[in-house]
């Protein structure tokens, strides 16, 4: 990939990327499976076996299942090795994130310590804040909590009311207010606090240590789902933060607060994967146990089409997860040799992709939620038991449209930094969009050529960033700088957005393994035939919806046969292609895609 062109964030809505410049999960090497199999093995013989005390909010138990895996070396995958850790690749990072997602609430707790509770000082604190406090996190020795969320504020995060001020020696800064939602409160040692200091306009960062006197821990939170982590407010009164714990630069809180929040975002794309291939697992294998009217309900053509919507929403989310991985490992590395500082590079690299990791989570948290519906209609009354795994993964789930920023925030952020970053020149969206809003008129003949599979289906994907355009240049010449207050349009452009990042990284992905392969990979194609189809018609709804909602209405017309030209695709058997893709899961009784 030495000589790939390394998109911005957002750039692929007006570029193509080649099958060749993408990671896929299908090039993992043979240290980062053996590190996700070491993960795998301590799920099964430290967290399954626990489950039911988990659930009952046994707070000391979480934090011993803690500390080994920290002892393990699981808590250090992302640190450097200067820090006690192995200096891992972002790839394998996510690959690390996407097999502990598979540990309920274990999964939680353990994604809390590693990422928004150590990397804010890995990222952002001072050679002396990391020499003290990175390898007890690395070790488990230490375990950290991230205590941004109050009371009053939760989406507006720099709405916070807690206030620190220096104290009359200099030495310290007192610090006072209250935190909610903050996972793995019961327990954590170490605790990173936003707060405004004196007037400031804007959130400072504090690495606070629980023992500090007037840090008071509240109980724990009585919750729909992830019972087993430790949910509580946080209280601090008049604490005596020592002046040597501002984390960054004082006014700085609020951009750690948000690039924080971009890795914790990507992040939880990759832990859904882990949880939706134990759904699965757990889907087919009650599917191909259960009988009724004398026959496995495998059989049936109805279970059948959940299983493989279970799997083509869950492969598609996976090719576009690890496809983000791999360029921002680049990015990485970019910024290494401009910067210096590899820790500071990380984070930069990461939050470079803010468009993609808001789209992730959004697009991740939301095929979760359907495969453990699913798993709990395949499973029919008993999956409505406690007795079963998917009633717990169904509640676990549902938290994952609301933390690391709602769904509804997430999707405002997808095409605002879009445009945002267009406008600040990092990629021409809007000349491009422009030129092809003159041109709208001479779109009938795009469909009629010559071509193979793969060009085909790249055809189709453009089409989908074309409408997206056409969209886009329509809703901004209509609504102006009042855009950002129309969220129902936002939303439209999201949508369509995630739809075309996700479809275009399958074909990249489906492309690139029949490179890797060698010929026609069969049910990848159904997988992707299907993906597409139904795309089409979701990308065509966003749009209708949006250009039937402009102000200025003059030019709707000619803007709905755009969509109808450009979101054409061609009439593919989807029940059997379905059927293909469910049996090979029944075959195989497992998620082995």
């Amino acid at each position: 990939m030495d000589n790939k062109k390394l998109l911005k964030s957002g750039e692929f809505l007006v570029s193509e990327t080649s099958a060749d410049d993408i990671f896929i999960p299908e090039e993992f090497n043979e240290e980062q499976k053996m590190i996700a199999q070491s993960c795998r093995d301590f799920l099964e013989t430290e967290v399954y076996q626990q489950l039911e005390a988990l659930e009952k909010g046994d707070r000391e138990l979480m934090k011993s299942i803690l500390k080994k895996s920290g002892e393990l070396g699981m808590m250090g995958i992302s640190i450097p090795e200067e820090y006690g850790g192995f200096g891992q690749s972002f790839v394998t990072q996510m690959l690390v994130s996407e097999t502990t997602g598979a540990g309920y609430s274990f999964s939680v707790a353990y994604m809390a310590h590693c990422g928004i509770g150590t990397m804010p000082i890995l990222y952002y604190g001072n050679n002396e804040q990391r020499q003290r406090y990175i390898p007890k996190l690395a070790t488990g020795e230490l375990i950290g909590a991230y205590c941004l969320t109050e009371p009053g504020a939760g989406s507006d995060a720099n709405s916070g009311k807690s206030s620190a001020r220096l104290s009359e020696d200099g030495k310290y800064y007192i610090l006072n207010g209250q935190k909610m939602w903050i996972t793995n409160a019961g327990f954590a040692d170490l605790l990173i606090v936003f707060a405004k200091i004196e007037n400031d306009r804007v959130l400072s960062a504090f690495i606070v240590e629980r023992d500090y006197p007037g840090v008071v821990i509240g109980p724990d939170e009585h919750k729909m789902g992830i019972k087993g982590s430790s949910t509580a407010q946080i209280y601090f009164n008049d604490v005596k933060v020592p002046v040597e714990n501002l984390l960054g630069k004082r006014g700085e809180g609020f951009r750690i607060a948000l690039n924080i929040l971009h890795m914790g975002r990507i992040k939880l794309g990759a832990s859904v994967i882990g949880s939706a291939k134990r759904t699965i697992n757990d889907s087919v294998r009650y599917a191909n146990e259960r009988k009724q009217f004398g026959v496995l309900i495998s059989t049936f053509g109805a279970i059948k089409h959940k299983l493989a919507e279970q799997v083509i929403r869950l492969f598609a989310l996976e090719s576009a997860v690890y496809r983000a991985s791999g360029d921002i490992d680049e990015m990485i590395e970019k910024y290494k040799t401009e910067c210096g500082d590899k820790s500071r590079a990380s984070i930069e690299g990461i939050s470079h992709y803010a468009v993609e990791a808001a789209l992730l989570k959004v697009a991740g948290s939301e095929m979760l939620d359907y495969v453990v519906d699913e798993a709990v209609q395949i499973h029919g009354g008993m999956g409505y038991s406690a007795e079963m795994a998917v009633e717990r993964a169904y509640r676990d789930s549902r938290i994952n449209r609301i933390f690391e920023g709602t769904n509804e925030i997430n999707r405002l952020l997808v095409a605002d930094t879009a445009m945002k970053k267009a406008m600040k020149g990092e990629f021409d969206l809007f000349g491009r969009a422009a030129e092809l809003f003159a041109d709208v008129d001479k779109l009938e003949d795009l469909n009629k050529k010559e071509e193979d599979y793969f060009q085909e289906k790249l055809r189709q994907i453009i089409n989908f960033k074309k409408i997206i355009l056409l969209c886009i240049h329509a809703a901004v010449k209509s609504f102006e700088k009042n855009l950002v207050n129309e969220q129902e349009i936002m939303n439209n452009i999201a949508d369509m957005m995630i739809d075309a990042y996700i479809s275009e990284s399958l074909l990249l992905r489906v492309q690139k393994m029949e490179k890797i392969k060698g010929g026609d990979t069969g049910v990848y194609r159904d997988i992707l035939n299907v993906n597409i189809f139904d795309a089409s018609s979701r990308i065509k709804k966003n749009a209708c919806d949006l250009i039937c909602s402009l102000a200025d209405a003059a030019y709707s017309d000619k803007l709905q046969r755009a969509a109808e030209v450009l979101c054409k695709v061609p009439c593919i058997n989807v029940k059997e292609a379905r059927r293909r893709i469910a049996g090979k899961l029944i075959e195989d009784n497992s998620y082995l895609f």
